[in-house]
């Protein structure tokens, strides 16, 4: 049977038209963000409804017949309000899990592209040559992200064999288990778009990942 996975990034946040590295500072959803959410909960149903997973039944661990079996977000408030919504419909409570963060980007964290520049101009130097190994002071690299995130991925897929999850997390993330997906190699990864309240769907068939969709953005 087909596994189907919902992976989801968190709605628009408060603040966030000043395109700043935000990371593992805890920021709220703003209303758009929360619209975002209630927009898509609303979607994925309609979609589980027409897909080749039929409900799940009640002896699954969602436990009340939802058409989800679990959903899974990292720690951070945007990514747990944003599950609550979404798990709302299938009386499930958010699995959360702290391995799912975004970037830690230690003392960048708050700061924009031009100010990191600016006041650390030899780190800079060195992330931009060295992209996916380079740590700001106090954060990880990406492939020390990659680390802890795929761990925690491939449990999720593992225990929901022939089961509908989401999974809600950051673009980071999700960038990252994309491009494990897909076999794109990880110097690739900002060629992945992940807007606010994206829904991506993918499809296991075994361990047979089909993507299908990626970016998805649902209005109304």
């Amino acid at each position: 049977m087909v596994t189907t996975l919902y992976l989801i990034r968190h709605g628009e946040t408060e603040g966030s038209e000043t395109k700043r590295y935000k990371g593992t500072i805890d920021v709220p959803l703003s209303k758009k963000g929360v619209m975002q959410m209630e927009q898509l909960l609303k979607y994925i149903v309609k979609e589980i409804k027409n897909c080749s997973n039929p409900p799940s039944p009640p002896l699954l661990k969602g436990g009340k017949g939802g058409l989800l079996s679990a959903v899974y977000c990292s720690d951070l408030s945007r990514a747990v309000k944003s599950a609550e919504i979404i798990a709302r419909p299938h009386s499930l409570n958010p699995i959360i899990v702290p391995s799912l963060r975004e970037r830690n980007f230690g003392l960048w964290e708050g700061m924009s592209f031009d100010e990191i520049r600016e006041k650390y101009p030899i780190e800079f130097d060195a992330w931009a040559g060295n992209p996916l190994k380079f740590s700001p002071m106090g954060g990880e690299s990406t492939m020390e992200m990659k680390e802890r995130v795929i761990g925690a991925f491939d449990t999720i897929i593992t225990n929901h064999k022939g089961e509908n999850v989401a999974m809600i997390a950051h673009g980071g993330v999700n960038r990252i288990v994309l491009c494990h997906l897909m076999g794109v190699p990880l110097e690739n990864i900002f060629r992945i778009e992940q807007d606010y309240g994206a829904l991506n769907i993918v499809e296991f068939w075994d361990r047979y990942p089909v993507v299908k969709l990626i970016n998805g953005i649902i209005n109304g």
